[in-house]
C-alpha cells in the first residue's frame, strides 16, 4: 500500500503541491480571523450541577464577575490634595466606555430622612464637583456609615478600595482590553502623581490580562520553537535546503492549526494557544525521519527518485503510526465533557495528522525537483560523537543488562513512593508566579479586604414574596452574614440586610447604634421599599430600592448574599464550604428553604477538579487505544508488554519526581502525561518497526538485529528527541507556572523516554531472545503474513 502511495505522490507531485498551497491560502484567510477567549467557566461541562446552578444564578441576578477593583494604602487619604485627585480619578474612570458605575468614597451615597414625607432620599456625601473644600466634614460623614466599612475601606490597615462595574456585554468583546487598560491608565497616573502604589484586581482584570499574556506568549513560543528547531536542524543536516523544507512544512502546519480553530468556531484559550508551537515541535520529527531515511537510501543506492520512493514506502507506516499515537494522546481529550479540553483535543488531534499529511506530500515532492544530496549533506550519518555514544550504549545493553534492570527497578520503587506524595490543588491564578503583578495585587486585596473572588449564597424561600414578608428571613440572613465574617478567608458579605440596616440607621437619626435590622414595630418605614415593584427601582430617588432589589429576584422569593473571598484553591474550598453549611442549615431549615453556593469561584474550581479527573480518564483511554494500535501493528503480546514497560517507566519517574519536589496535581501538570505518552511511544514504534524490517536481513537473529537497529535508528531517535525536548523546553519561558510545568516536565519525560528506548527497550528485546531460544527458536510472530510466507 505504501509503495502505491509513494508512486502516487511522485507522479502527481506538481498537482499535490499546488493543492497544498491553495489549501494553505484558504486556511490562512480563516487564521487571520482568530479571536481570544476570556471565559473562565468553559472547563465545566454544561450538564454539571454546579454549572447549571451558576447559569440559573446569572439569569436571575446577572453577572457576578464584572467588578474591577482598585486599591491604595495610605495614611494621607483624607488630605485635601490626595482626596480631590482621587475623586477626579474616580470620575475619569466612570467616563470610560462600558463602565456602568464607579463606587468610591468621594461618590458614596448617604440616605436622608425627609422631615415632611418621612421618606428616605439619597444624597452624595461629597456634594458637587471636585475639588472639595470640606474634606474633613466628608470624612466624618463617611466614617459614620458602617455599611461601607470592610468594603470601601479598612480602618485597621488604612487601605481604600474603589469598585468599577463593567457592562456584562463587553466582558467577552474585543474592546475589553482597551477598557481595562484605560481604567488602569487613570489609576497609574494618580499613583505616579502621589507616589503611591496602585493595586488592581477582580475577574475582569484577571481574565483580560491573562488573555493578553496568552496572546503574547503564543507569538513568543512560535518564534522560539522555529528558531530552536532550525538551529538543531542546521547542526543535524548542515544543509540550508533541508532546514528550509522542514520549516515550510511546520509553517504550513501552523497556519492550518490556527485556521482549524476558527473553522470549528473556537477561540484562542490558554490551551489552544499551545497548539501552533506544538505543531512545530511534533512536525519537525516527521521531516527528520523522512530526510534521514532519504539520505540512508541514497547512500545505499544513489538513485534520487528510487530513494524517495523507498523513503515513503518504508517510512510512511512509521510516520503514520507515530503521528497517530501522538494524535490519540491529544485527541482523547475530545471525549471528555469539558469544553476547554474538547476544543484542545480536537484541534490538536486533527492538526497532528494534518502535519503528517503535509510532510508526507511536501518532502518527497519538493526534493524530487532538487539535485540529489551531496556528500556533505549526508556526512551527519557518520557522526563520530553520536556513533560513539551509540556504541557505548550498545555495549552496556549487551554487557550489563542486569544492571539496567536493577537500576530501573530501584528508580521505579522510589518513583512509586514519590507518587504517593502527590497532592491535588488548583487556584484561579494558579498559573501565575507569585511575583507577577496580578498575584501581588490579589494578595493585597486578600490581606486588606479578605479577597475579591466572587462567592454567592442564594436563599430560596420556596414561596413568592417569601423574602420580604416580615423580617424573619432578613434577620436570618443577617445572622448568616455575621457567621461568614468570622472566617478569615471571606470578606464582608453584601446582601439585602446591608440596605435594611443602612436605612434603619439613617431613618433613626444616623446613630451607628441603629445600624441593625430593626424590630417589627420599628420596621414600618421599610414596607414601602420592600413592597415596591422591581421595575420601579430605576428613578433618581430610588437608591434604596435599587440596593434592595439588586439582591433579591423579581418574585422576591430568592435572596443572594455576595462575598469576596480569597483564592483558597480547589482543595481548601470544599473544606471551607463544608464548615459553613452546618451553620447555614441551623439558620435555614432545609424543610423550608433551599440554600445554594455558587459563583465564579466555585464554578472555576469545579472546572479545575473536573479537568484533572478528565485528564486522568483520558490518559487511561489513550493508553488503551495506543497500545491497541501496537497490538495491531506488531501482533505480539511480548512486544506489547515490552512497549508498556518502556513507556510507563518515564511517566512513573516524572510523577515520582513531582511528588518528591512538591509539584501539585493540577490541569497543567496532569496534561503532561497524556501528551508525553502520545509522543514517547513514537520513539518505541520507530525503533520496533526498524527492528522488524531488519530482522529478516540478519537471519532472524534478534541479537544482531538489535545491534544494527540501535545504530540505524539511534541517530534519528537522538536528534528527534533533542528537537522535541528543545521544543517543549520553549514553554519554560512562559509567565504561567502551569505552562512552565508542561514545558520542563514534558521535556524531562521525553529525555527519560529517549534513554529507556535506547537502553531498556533493546535490553528487553534481548531478554525476549533468550525466552524464544529456550522454546522453539522462532520469531515468526514478529513478521507480517507476507514475511512468514517468504520464510
Amino acid at each position: 500500500m505504501w509503495h502505491n502511495i509513494a508512486a502516487f505522490i511522485i507522479k502527481f507531485r506538481i498537482a499535490l503541491l499546488v493543492g497544498l498551497l491553495a489549501a494553505t491560502g484558504v486556511m490562512g484567510y480563516y487564521a487571520s480571523q482568530v479571536k481570544l477567549s476570556y471565559e473562565f467557566t468553559s472547563a465545566v461541562p454544561t450538564d454539571n450541577p454546579k454549572y447549571i446552578e451558576y447559569q440559573n444564578f446569572r439569569k436571575q441576578f446577572g453577572e457576578d464577575g464584572n467588578l474591577l477593583v482598585v486599591g491604595v494604602q495610605t495614611d494621607h487619604f483624607f488630605e485635601p490634595s490626595f482626596f480631590n485627585d482621587y475623586a477626579v480619578m474616580a470620575r475619569a474612570m466612570n467616563e470610560v466606555q462600558a463602565v456602568e458605575n464607579v463606587l468610591s468614597i468621594p461618590d458614596a451615597i448617604t440616605l436622608v430622612k425627609d422631615t415632611v414625607t418621612s421618606k428616605l432620599k439619597d444624597m452624595r456625601i461629597a456634594a458637587g464637583e471636585p475639588p472639595y473644600s470640606n474634606v474633613d466634614s466628608i470624612k466624618n460623614a463617611f466614617l459614620n456609615l458602617p455599611v461601607y466599612k470592610g468594603f470601601l475601606y479598612n480602618p485597621d490597615t488604612k487601605a481604600y478600595m474603589l469598585a468599577v462595574r463593567l457592562n456584562k456585554d463587553t466582558l467577552n468583546s474585543k474592546y475589553r482590553e482597551t477598557i481595562v487598560n484605560a481604567i488602569i491608565a487613570h489609576g497609574d497616573a494618580f499613583g505616579k502623581k502621589h507616589n503611591v502604589e496602585m493595586h488592581y484586581s477582580g475577574l475582569p482584570l484577571i481574565r483580560t490580562q491573562m488573555a493578553m499574556k496568552v496572546q503574547s506568549e503564543m507569538r513568543l513560543f512560535l518564534i522560539m520553537s522555529f528558531v530552536l528547531t532550525a538551529v538543531i536542524l542546521v547542526i543535524f543536516f548542515r544543509a540550508f535546503v533541508a532546514v528550509m523544507a522542514s520549516m515550510l512544512v511546520v509553517a504550513i502546519g501552523v497556519v492550518w492549526s490556527v485556521g482549524t480553530i476558527v473553522l470549528l468556531g473556537y477561540k484562542i484559550t490558554l490551551l489552544t494557544a499551545l497548539i501552533p508551537p506544538l505543531v512545530v515541535v511534533i512536525g519537525i520529527p516527521n521531516c527528520v525521519y523522512l530526510l534521514n531515511r532519504y539520505h540512508h537510501e541514497y547512500n545505499r543506492n544513489p538513485n534520487k527518485m528510487k530513494s524517495l520512493l523507498r523513503t515513503v514506502d518504508r517510512m510512511g507506516i512509521v510516520t503514520f503510526f507515530t503521528n497517530l499515537t501522538a494524535a490519540i494522546g491529544f485527541g482523547v481529550f475530545f471525549f471528555t465533557k469539558s469544553v476547554l479540553l474538547k476544543e484542545f483535543g480536537l484541534v490538536a488531534g486533527i492538526n497532528i495528522m494534518a502535519v503528517f499529511l503535509i510532510s508526507l506530500i511536501f518532502i518527497p515532492a519538493f526534493f524530487s525537483f532538487l539535485p540529489p544530496p551531496d556528500v556533505k549533506h549526508t556526512k551527519y550519518l557518520e557522526s563520530k560523537i553520536i556513533n560513539k555514544v551509540l556504541t557505548g550504549l550498545t555495549n552496556w545493553v549487551f554487557g550489563h543488562r542486569v544492571w539496567i534492570y536493577g537500576f530501573t527497578a530501584i528508580v521505579c520503587g522510589f518513583s512509586v513512593w514519590g507518587l504517593m506524595r502527590l497532592k491535588n490543588d488548583a487556584h484561579i491564578v494558579d498559573d501565575l508566579p507569585r511575583s507577577d503583578k496580578i498575584s501581588v495585587d490579589l494578595k493585597f486585596f486578600e490581606k486588606n479586604f479578605k479577597g475579591v473572588m466572587p462567592l454567592e449564597i442564594v436563599i430560596d424561600t420556596r414561596k413568592k414574596r417569601g423574602v420580604v414578608n416580615g423580617l424573619e428571613v432578613i434577620r436570618k440572613m443577617d445572622a448568616l452574614c455575621g457567621v461568614l465574617e468570622t472566617y478569615p478567608e471571606i470578606g464582608k458579605p453584601i446582601s439585602i440586610t446591608n440596605g435594611v440596616k443602612f436605612a434603619a440607621q439613617q431613618y433613626f437619626g444616623g446613630d451607628t447604634s441603629y445600624f441593625a435590622v430593626p424590630g417589627d414595630f420599628g420596621a414600618a418605614f421599610l414596607q414601602p421599599y420592600l413592597s415596591a415593584k422591581k421595575e420601579g427601582a430605576n428613578g433618581k430617588d430610588q437608591t434604596l430600592s435599587k440596593l434592595l432589589f439588586s439582591f433579591i429576584d423579581s418574585n422576591k422569593q430568592k435572596a443572594r448574599i455576595s462575598v469576596g473571598m480569597a483564592d483558597v484553591g480547589s482543595r481548601k474550598l470544599p473544606i471551607l464550604l463544608d464548615s459553613i453549611r452546618p451553620k447555614v442549615y441551623e439558620l435555614f431549615d432545609t424543610t423550608k428553604y433551599d440554600v445554594t453556593f455558587t459563583g465564579t469561584s466555585i464554578t472555576f474550581l469545579e472546572g479545575s477538579k473536573f479537568i484533572v479527573a478528565s485528564l486522568r480518564d483520558s490518559l487511561i483511554f489513550a493508553f488503551l487505544i495506543i497500545f491497541g494500535c501496537m497490538v495491531a501493528l506488531f501482533r505480539s503480546w511480548r512486544i506489547l508488554l515490552i512497549s508498556i514497560i518502556v513507556n510507563i517507566v518515564p511517566l512513573l519517574i516524572t510523577a515520582g519526581l513531582m511528588g518528591w519536589v512538591g509539584i501539585r496535581i493540577k490541569p497543567s501538570t496532569v496534561l503532561v502525561f497524556s501528551v508525553a505518552l502520545g509522543i514517547t511511544i513514537d520513539v518505541t514504534i520507530r525503533f520496533l518497526i526498524n527492528f522488524k524490517q531488519e530482522l529478516t536481513r540478519h537471519d532472524d537473529s534478534i541479537a544482531d538485529t538489535v545491534h544494527r537497529t540501535m545504530h540505524d535508528t539511534g541517530l534519528s531517535i537522538i536528534y528527534t528527541s533533542l528537537i522535541l525536548i528543545a521544543g517543549f523546553g520553549v514553554f519554560m519561558l512562559s509567565q504561567f507556572d502551569g505552562t512552565k510545568s508542561l514545558g520542563y516536565l514534558t521535556s524531562m519525560t521525553l529525555f527519560l523516554a529517549m534513554v529507556t528506548n535506547l537502553t531498556l527497550l533493546p535490553a528487553l528485546l534481548l531478554w525476549m531472545d533468550k525466552v524464544i531460544e529456550k522454546k522453539n527458536n522462532s520469531v515468526t510472530f514478529l513478521m507480517d503474513d507476507e514475511e512468514n510466507d517468504a520464510i
